[in-house]
């Protein structure tokens, strides 16, 4: 991969990465589907399949080594992205800690939270929910009233928050919460560390449309938070929550080997059907378009200088991701017509009910995150230097 230019190929050293990931991968990957994470069981083997990456040296690639990565290049890091989905190991059910919570203990954590945090995070001993959203305070996230004052060497929470992912079974959760009573937008916030032991907490499963409870509604009720807890320093939460909505935005969380492999999959099953030549069209355009998503990142971390992608393409990136998701799922629904209802455990569902639960799920990305509309606003303003309206 050159450092300028358009030349996309890959240099040997990363052919090299590619193929020993591919190996490893093709030895240990699990030939059996597990449960989905959202259950109980499911959580619990999606966990220990984290120890099993962890403890190979592929938890965590482009992470230092210190913290039990293997200091892989971005461009490395994508293509064990791309190895991982091609060879259908299961999704990642830390997610939130892995992709969004540990790059930023990484950039903003005291030595102590990284060594507490980071190996532990990394190898699923503990999986971390995203607790941001509020009631009232969804995409407009600087209006939340959840608080944090000081006591001692504490700070005690009292608020609410909804729709927290992995919120369900997880053990910590990283949170925001208004340590400045008399503000009320982005001003005053502070970034925290929460343990979902922590005593006042309480969770709430929050069932989805497929039945399943994997979110959750928290409350905190004079929940004790260790000052040493804090990430940054007080009153700096928004700046930090910014890097993380980066990093949650980024190819990292939903990186393009991903969707590669799902138009891989919608392929093969268009070939096993009949369908209107217009289908075909589709299907070539979005193919096209996961092939572009894949060669753009590509470019753009192997041309970066400052090493970190900027908040306009993690924007675009979102915005792709979210709205391609959806084309591939819905193209597959078109493909399988009245079977695409069959739910798992249905004799006749194809690849058990899968791609209906996809489909489901697809729905949700231009909403999570920051909505759709929202990410147009910022490549506008932020991108193209129009004025906010």
């Amino acid at each position: 991969m050159t450092q300028g230019g358009i030349d996309l190929s890959l240099a040997a050293d990363e052919l090299a990465f590619q193929l020993e990931a591919r190996r490893w991968l093709e030895m240990h990957a699990p030939r059996e589907p597990m449960e989905h994470f959202d259950t109980k069981v499911g959580f619990e083997q999606h966990r220990d399949w984290e120890r099993i990456l962890f403890d190979g040296g592929w938890g965590v690639v482009g992470w230092p080594a210190e913290y039990g990565g293997r200091n892989a290049t971005p461009v490395e890091s994508l293509l064990f992205e791309e190895e991982y989905a091609r060879a259908g190991a299961p999704v990642r059910v830390n997610q939130n800690g892995l992709a969004m919570l540990g790059p930023t203990l990484i950039a903003f954590g005291t030595e102590e939270q990284k060594s507490r945090h980071l190996r532990r995070l990394a190898r699923g001993d503990d999986v971390w929910a995203q607790g941001w959203s509020e009631p009232n305070a969804g995409s407009d996230l600087a209006s939340m009233r959840t608080r944090a004052t000081p006591d001692g060497d504490d700070y005690v929470l009292d608020g609410q928050k909804i729709w927290v992912s992995r919120g369900g079974h997880a053990d910590w959760m990283f949170t925001i919460a208004r340590t400045d009573p008399a503000t009320n937008n982005h001003r005053g916030l502070t970034f925290f560390l929460v343990s979902m032991a922590s005593n006042g907490l309480t969770r709430r499963p929050i069932e989805e449309i497929d039945g399943r409870a994997g979110f959750a509604e928290i409350f905190m009720d004079g929940v004790r938070v260790p000052a040493a807890n804090v990430v940054g320093t007080e009153g700096e939460g928004w700046k930090i929550a910014m890097a993380t909505l980066g990093f949650e935005r980024s190819a990292f969380l939903r990186p393009p080997g991903r969707f590669a492999a799902v138009a891989a999959r919608l392929l093969r099953l268009a070939r096993e059907r009949t369908y209107e030549p217009a289908l075909a069209a589709e299907l070539a355009e979005v193919w096209a378009l996961t092939e572009a998503y894949r060669l753009l990142n590509l470019w753009s971390v192997s041309n970066r200088e400052d090493g970190d992608l900027s908040v306009v393409h993690a924007n675009v990136n979102k915005l792709v991701w979210s709205e391609m998701d959806i084309r591939l799922q819905d193209l597959a629904v078109q493909l399988l017509g009245e079977r695409a209802e069959l739910w798992d455990g249905a004799p006749d569902a194809i690849e058990g009910g899968r791609w209906m639960q996809d489909y489901l799920f697809s729905l949700a990305g231009t909403i999570y995150a920051g909505t759709t509309e929202i990410q147009n606003n910022l490549i506008a303003e932020r991108g193209l230097g129009l004025p906010r309206r």
